[in-house]
């Protein structure tokens, strides 16, 4: 009905013409007429004329035959405006419900920020507060601290002050000694002097007394002696030939007390030579007294012992036993044919067999072999350099010929240039260069190191042939634990009194040749260890079965061991090594399938 009070929607449609002239002539009449509005700031305006529009519709519409119709219809609009309100309530309504729903996401992202926030605060407030806890622990260490050495700077001042005050009392103590020991001296001299000066007379009667009667005993003695000695002169030379027998017993008694005395020290020293053994030498084929009376039946053993094969239990590559082959060959023609000896160097890491050469090269050529170590030089200071005599003068009196070994050559041979080595360990250098200067037909010198490097260059001119001992390859690794497994596992299972059994179902050659390959870069001597290694776990079992678990069990301690060893001389290497690391002297030792740090 909005067009009744002059709204802007046309009347409905069906209506009378009258109607539409008189709203014509209304519109016309409402030109004319004045109009009442209301200022437009106030955002309403009522237009008079509309209202009157309305009321003479209205009557109109009355007298209309189409009022019905209209009233129907604008029920159905009226009705359609609410349901169009309504429609646009529930959208308000859930607009509403969409920005409650909104407001509580807003509320509960506000929410869960805040308890973020007083959770990072809360966390930053504890390491706050721990890093206060900790401030004040470290200032009440740092207080006791100051404490404790306030505490002990007072005893060491109480301390000090009593020291100064007993030592202040000793002092006056002493001072009180000595005066008084000077006034009892005193009085006593005062008082001497004054016996002194009382019985001056008395004393003198006595000495003049004592002089007279000196002086008759020594006049006395006198002509006692000389009428002795002339008694003696005249009897002596009255006779000649009493003269010359008194002086000939007199110069064969002083004869004969001599010569027995130089006779038994040469005599000494030449037993010693032949019999005894120097401090220096460890161990010696030769005989002398201690073994023989120790082990007589070694040592008889040893006079009927024929020469065997220089490399006899010896396991090293095929190129390196024949080279030793023909040194052992020419060492014991030498020996035949009195001929001088060659020196030799060996080279090589521990436990490759050097040792067992020496030993066997000396059994083979008929010669006696002496060990001796560089460790035992500089313990002895300038005792050195007679000991270092002493053995060569020994070897010198052998008749068989002596092959020195030096193991460690390079603990007291080392280069002389260094500042580390002592005046003493130089001089005992010099007396062993001195005597090896020169070919020699008494002894064969044998020299061991692992650092050939650090011999001096004087040692390396006496040397005539360098020998290397190098790690055992596969081969040579696989004879060495077949050898070692045949004598320390196999040979005391079969004898009943040892309670070793081995495993049955154990391939010995599959099975040495497996740990062969698990053993690279270990020497003989590691190698050997192993089958000690197999034999001691027999033994310690209740049963004394030895299986194949037991035999990898203790290859893997024993290469674990070694790469550990390898690792440890990795670290101490460069150290060792470093003043001739300069032109590359450093040896590679190690093995390089094991893993180094």
């Amino acid at each position: 009905m909005s067009w009744i009070f002059g709204g802007g929607s046309k009347p409905p449609q069906g209506s009378n013409n009258a109607p539409q002239q008189q709203n014509a002539q209304n519109q016309g009449q409402g030109a004319k007429s004045s109009k009442t509005t209301i200022p437009t700031d106030s955002g309403y305006s009522f237009d008079s004329e509309a209202l009157e529009r309305a009321a003479k519709a209205a009557k109109e519409l009355e007298h209309s035959k189409y009022a019905k119709e209209a009233f129907e219809l604008t029920k159905q609009q009226e009705v359609t405006n609410q349901l169009s309100n309504q429609a646009n309530i529930k959208q308000y309504e859930l607009q509403i419900e969409q920005m409650k729903g909104e407001q509580i996401r807003v509320q509960e992202d506000e929410r869960r920020k805040t308890l973020l926030e007083e959770a990072r605060m809360k966390k930053a407030r504890e390491e706050y507060q721990d890093q206060l806890a900790r401030q004040r622990h470290q200032d009440q260490l740092a207080t006791k601290a100051r404490a404790e050495e306030d505490s002990l700077r007072r005893q060491e001042e109480s301390i000090q002050r009593q020291e100064a005050l007993r030592r202040q009392t000793v002092e006056y103590e002493q001072d009180l000694r000595y005066k008084n020991d000077m006034k009892l001296l005193e009085a006593r001299l005062r008082g001497e002097a004054q016996v002194e000066r009382e019985n001056r007379d008395v004393r003198l009667e006595q000495v003049k007394a004592k002089a007279v009667e000196d002086r008759a005993t020594w006049q006395e003695s006198l002509r006692t002696s000389g009428d002795l000695v002339a008694k003696a002169y005249h009897a002596l030379f009255a006779d000649w030939t009493r003269t010359v027998r008194t002086v000939a017993q007199v110069g064969l008694l002083a004869g004969s007390i001599y010569g027995v005395k130089y006779g038994l020290g040469v005599g000494f020293r030449a037993a010693e030579a032949r019999i005894g053994k120097p401090s220096l030498v460890r161990q010696t084929s030769r005989l002398n007294a201690v073994d023989l009376v120790k082990s007589p039946v070694l040592t008889a053993r040893r006079f009927v012992s024929k020469p065997s094969d220089a490399l006899k239990g010896i396991i090293l590559k095929p190129e390196l036993e024949a080279r030793l082959r023909e040194v052992a060959i020419a060492t014991r023609h030498t020996k035949k044919n009195n001929g001088y000896y060659r020196n030799l160097l060996m080279c090589g890491p521990p436990g490759t067999g050097k040792t067992m050469f020496v030993k066997s090269l000396a059994l083979h050529s008929g010669m006696d072999y002496a060990i001796m170590t560089g460790g035992d030089v500089a313990p002895m200071g300038k005792e050195g350099v007679t000991a270092v005599h002493k053995v060569f003068d020994w070897a010198s009196t052998s008749r068989r010929g002596v092959l020195l070994f030096v193991d460690e050559a390079d603990a007291f041979l080392r280069k002389r240039s260094q500042e580390r080595i002592s005046e003493d360990m130089r001089a005992t250098l010099n007396a062993f260069l001195y005597r090896t200067g020169e070919q020699s037909q008494k002894f064969m010198l044998v020299l061991a190191s692992n650092q050939p490097e650090q011999l001096d260059w004087a040692i390396n001119d006496r040397v005539d042939e360098i020998v290397e001992f190098d790690l055992p390859d596969l081969a040579e690794r696989e004879r060495l634990v077949a050898h070692y497994y045949e004598k320390y596992v196999l040979q005391p299972s079969m004898d009943k009194r040892n309670k070793i059994t081995v495993d049955p179902s154990i391939d010995h050659t599959a099975k040495c040749r497996e740990i062969a390959a698990k053993t690279a870069g270990l020497s003989g001597r590691e190698i050997s260890k192993i089958a000690v290694a197999w034999q001691a776990a027999a033994y310690a079992s209740e049963t004394g079965v030895i299986d194949a678990n037991l035999l990898d069990e203790k290859v893997a301690l024993s290469v674990a061991a070694h790469a550990k060893k390898v690792q440890w001389a990795m670290h101490t290497l460069p150290l060792e090594s470093a003043p001739d690391a300069s032109a590359g002297s450093k040896r590679d030792y190690l093995s390089p399938s094991v893993p180094t740090s």
